[in-house]
């Protein structure tokens, strides 16, 4: 028999949320100074704009090393497992059933923390645009010394223009992530589990009993 109490589980480690708090500082740092330079605005000046971007993406391209060390350490890469099961339920879930008031069909756990469409977009984000940006910002970084590491066939063009790409798809990632972490049980019930490591999870709630409970229901007379 399935429960629909809500119950108080710790979901995201120390690490995890030092992890995702730094992240999200240093990629807003990123994209400020980033458009700045490219003269989307002025805010700090071109110089200062310039120091920032370049430390703040040096400081990522380390954390993002520990991050993943942390991983295959721990054993948590296999959060990050893909997996289509269920995925058709979660598309139907966010584009119709949430507006519904339907619970989620893949209730959060300790030992899988992302339903299969968040798997799909974190892995594409930490084994794809992230490495690539982080790849060609230090090759932007390092333009003078492209002829010394046997790199001067590259264009500068095309390595900005990539990166350049890569700052507007964070951009919108960052966008709908926002909209995304108030589709919680409330508004800021993802932000406070991020805070605190602890957060309120649908025990034993499934989409068929939504479902089930649906059509036991009385239907208007008309």
């Amino acid at each position: 028999m399935t429960s629909n109490n809500m119950v108080n589980i710790y979901l995201y480690t120390r690490y995890e949320r030092f992890w995702h708090w730094m992240q999200t500082a240093l990629i807003l740092l990123l994209l400020v100074t980033g458009f700045e330079l490219n003269g989307l605005f002025t805010l700090f000046g071109f110089k200062a704009a310039a120091e920032i971007h370049n430390y703040s993406g040096l400081t990522w391209l380390i954390l993002f090393a520990f991050f993943v060390f942390w991983l295959f350490t721990t054993g948590e890469w296999q959060q990050y497992v893909p997996t289509t099961r269920k995925m058709l339920s979660v598309i139907r879930y966010y584009t119709y059933g949430i507006f519904r008031g339907e619970p989620h069909p893949v209730p959060k756990r300790k030992d899988a923390k992302h339903n299969p469409l968040q798997r799909l977009v974190y892995l594409s984000l930490a084994a794809a645009l992230l490495p690539v940006q982080m790849v060609t910002g230090f090759l932007y970084w390092g333009y003078n010394s492209w002829k010394d590491w046997g790199l001067g066939w590259l264009s500068l063009e095309v390595v900005a223009a990539i990166h350049l790409a890569g700052a507007f798809a964070i951009l919108s990632f960052l966008i709908v992530h926002i909209y995304m972490i108030t589709t919680g049980h409330t508004v800021f019930a993802h932000t406070r589990a991020m805070i605190s490591g602890w957060e309120l999870v649908q025990e034993g709630t499934k989409i068929e009993d939504w479902e089930q409970k649906k059509r036991k229901a009385p239907q208007p007379v008309t």
